[in-house]
């Protein structure tokens, strides 16, 4: 394996993954500037987001598909200037449908991301814990920042700059990594960099069916979340800011950026513990809390959201590595395509739980009590995964090269 091309490709699959993240998580903040506009709610606006999540979910298997037939590296340049060009557009909509249709051309093509952009990083890592948890990195501040730059670029310029400009650094970055595969510097990588004995069938098959729940549930936590959080803190944290877009975007911003160092202590965790004990116990530990956001304003749910997200964030190596253990490398981009049609797709249940709860009460403390018991049912469920709870992994890692 070229060193010098893997490199690269894990210096792209982190950038494609800081944008597939922040391109999806703009309209949240971007609809506290247009709501009232074209005569419609809060929760109406906000679910002309739908059909943009749930694409971003069900387009995930046919892309997984492609991405181990066609190659990863050039379905990598089909999402960065597909998802940049789709949000372009999406900032000259005139109307609501318009609106509908950018969102939902930006979730086709960021659906690309996530089954081959992780297949593509695991085949040219020599450390899968530690490359997954620095890739975790790179989506978690594009879901970090997301807030703060729609936030800040609808206040300071216009609502249609916050996907403009986004999109079009986005593109940019496709064609270079265009030119990088057609000059050889970046080339297909015929092997896993760091290969694995396969697993047993019926290891495989039991992995499957767990975690065919389980991200189906923990996706519906992860989906729901974002999109809450920018109207819960604009008015849930009114002694920490005057109710706008930008001081709101601003602590979702912080909650993000905090969590996204739970990406390297997951993976630090996943190359040296059970995976499934770090699972457990990440989600575990996540229900009581949820509980507590209930009840909680200002500080404390600030806290509590900021403990929810890096938990939830430091489960998710070893969620990917657990896949990748048990699923045949040939397959792999196609199954991770299934995991996220599940965890992304089937999941925007949640975003239209936001939108039901926030118009029906006015409050989201029922759908913090609802993730609460999702994030207890996920803990439960995990017990059934094959490894064990205590000790090393199955297979030992390996150092980096």
């Amino acid at each position: 394996m070229n060193p010098r091309s893997a490199t690269l490709a894990l210096v792209f699959a982190g950038v494609g993954h800081f944008f597939a993240h922040l391109l999806m998580l703009l309209y949240p903040t971007v609809v506290l500037v247009i709501e009232g506009r074209w005569g419609m709610s809060y929760g109406d606006l906000l679910s002309l987001s739908l059909g943009g999540f749930v694409l971003f979910g069900l387009g995930a298997l046919p892309a997984g598909w492609l991405g181990d037939r066609w190659g990863a590296e050039r379905m990598m340049v089909v999402f960065f200037v597909g998802a940049g060009g789709a949000a372009i557009a999406t900032g000259f909509a005139g109307g609501p449908i318009a609106v509908a249709l950018g969102l939902a051309a930006i979730g086709l093509f960021g659906s690309i991301y996530h089954p081959v952009g992780t297949a593509w990083l695991i085949r040219n890592a020599a450390n899968h814990g530690r490359a997954l948890g620095w890739n975790g990195i790179s989506g978690s501040i594009g879901l970090a920042v997301a807030p703060f730059i729609a936030g800040a670029l609808a206040q300071v310029l216009s609502w249609r700059a916050a996907f403009i400009i986004p999109g079009a650094l986005c593109s940019a970055i496709g064609l270079a990594l265009l030119c990088m595969v057609r000059t050889g510097n970046v080339i297909a990588a015929a092997v896993d960099r760091r290969p694995e004995p396969p697993a047993s069938r019926g290891d495989t098959v039991r992995t499957f069916i767990v975690l065919s729940f389980t991200m189906l549930v923990d996706g519906t936590i992860s989906q729901a979340i974002p999109v809450a959080l920018p109207k819960a803190f604009a008015a849930g944290l009114s002694r920490l800011t005057d109710g706008g877009t930008f001081d709101a975007g601003g602590f979702v911003t912080l909650v993000f950026l905090v969590a996204a160092t739970g990406q390297l202590a997951g993976g630090w965790l996943a190359d040296r513990f059970a995976m499934k004990a770090v699972y457990i116990f990440a989600w575990a530990v996540q229900a009581p809390l949820f509980f507590a956001a209930a009840q909680a304003q200002n500080v404390p749910l600030l806290a509590t959201m900021m403990t929810v997200n890096y938990l939830g964030v430091l489960a998710t190596p070893a969620e990917n590595a657990l896949l990748a253990r048990y699923t045949p490398a040939k397959w792999r981009a196609t199954a991770y395509g299934a995991k996220f049609v599940l965890a992304l797709g089937v999941s925007t249940i949640g975003v239209k739980l936001v939108a039901i709860t926030y118009d029906s009460t006015g409050s989201f403390a029922a759908l913090w009590l609802a993730l609460g018991g999702c994030a207890g049912f996920v803990a439960l469920a995990g017990l059934f995964l094959p490894g064990r709870l205590r000790g090393v992994p199955v297979l030992a890692p390996q150092p980096a090269e």
